[in-house]
């Protein structure tokens, strides 16, 4: 496949994953009450009103925010994956999400011990400042963990990643440990990732950061390529390779860092989107980087709109959907071709 038709592809996935999220849900919606709602013509205007009502201050809101994070993680995921050259990269490995997820644990826990006066300045907010300062603040203690003389290794920023993540995960255990049932259950429920938490100020957050951070990558599409190479071969081609790491993890803290203090921790799109698109396209990141963030947010789409209707009117968890469909696609991925990927 050509990587015009593939992405031509790709935004047509997208455009049917917004028409086919935008009636899923609780309040059903079809394509008649769709399309009265973009022409604002009906019969029965009480119930065009109120289908307004559920799209504009609900429906709406939740599409956009699945777009953009999906988005932001399926590019973070592709530009890790090219930074390490290791199709097993994850957006994960510089510990912004398990940065993000303890720092989540710590406010909701350990908050009104600690810090009582954030709620009351902040709001609703406090949660998303919170965590999303913890994963920047994991994201620059592995930087710094992985600097040496000779500059910041690859390498050695996997293996302190590794490391700092299961210490987050143990802190994450020990908060759980603590808390109380009604603190365990929010704890759980941010863990597990949701977009029903949808508004539209963080809708503008999230959008306005990936935005910025997806621009920002892409243009780090040809130094990648020369990094494939190897880091030697890519100093040579005129790279600055030390700028090049900080570039991929500044954005990739940026963009999953906004995601996760958002909507919770949402796995496996940032590993999975990458990896089908190089199967369709090769590995050129020109192709790689804007096709992984259009195939996360139709996976993002999909996978919320099935959270929405499959044990309606409850509402599955985002994050246990995506690892459901993720894992098993995955594995039947490495079975095929991209077991010679690897």
């Amino acid at each position: 496949m050509t990587p015009t038709r593939m992405l031509t592809g790709l935004a047509l996935l997208l455009l049917v994953s917004v028409l086919f999220s935008s009636g899923q849900g609780a309040y059903g919606l079809g394509l008649t009450e769709l399309w009265a709602l973009a022409w604002g013509v009906g019969e029965d205007q009480e119930a065009l009103q109120a289908a307004e009502m559920v799209f504009m201050n609900i429906r709406l809101p939740r599409l956009l925010l699945g777009v953009a994070a999906g988005a932001g993680l399926g590019m973070a995921g592709a530009l890790m994956q090219g930074l390490f050259r290791n199709p097993l990269a994850d957006p994960g490995l510089v510990g912004v999400s398990s940065g993000a997820a303890l720092a989540a644990g710590i406010t909701i826990v350990m908050g009104s011990l600690w810090f009582p006066e954030l709620p009351r300045a902040l709001g609703s907010w406090t949660l998303v400042l919170m965590a999303f300062l913890g994963g920047l603040g994991v994201t620059v203690l592995i930087y710094m963990l992985a600097q040496s003389e000779g500059g910041v290794r690859v390498g050695q920023m996997l293996l302190a990643g590794i490391a700092v993540n299961a210490l987050a995960g143990a802190g994450l255990g020990l908060l759980q440990f603590l808390a109380t049932d009604e603190q365990l259950r929010s704890l759980q429920f941010w863990l597990l990732g949701s977009l029903g938490g949808a508004r539209w100020s963080a809708v503008l957050l999230v959008s306005g950061l990936v935005c910025v951070a997806m621009i920002w990558g892409v243009r780090l599409a040809q130094p990648l390529n020369a990094m494939a190479l190897g880091e030697a071969q890519a100093v040579l081609l005129g790279v600055r390779t030390e700028w090049l790491k900080r570039a991929v993890v500044v954005i990739t803290a940026l963009a999953v860092g906004v995601v996760t203090a958002t909507t919770g921790v949402i796995g496996f799109v940032g590993l999975v989107a990458p990896h089908m698109v190089r199967l369709m396209a090769g590995p050129d990141h020109r192709w790689v980087l804007p096709g992984s963030a259009l195939l996360g947010a139709s996976l993002v789409l999909l996978a919320d709109a099935a959270a929405r209707t499959v044990a309606a009117p409850a509402e599955l968890p985002l994050g246990i959907l995506t690892a459901l469909v993720g894992v098993p696609f995955f594995l039947f991925l490495l079975r095929g071709k991209a077991g010679r990927i690897l």
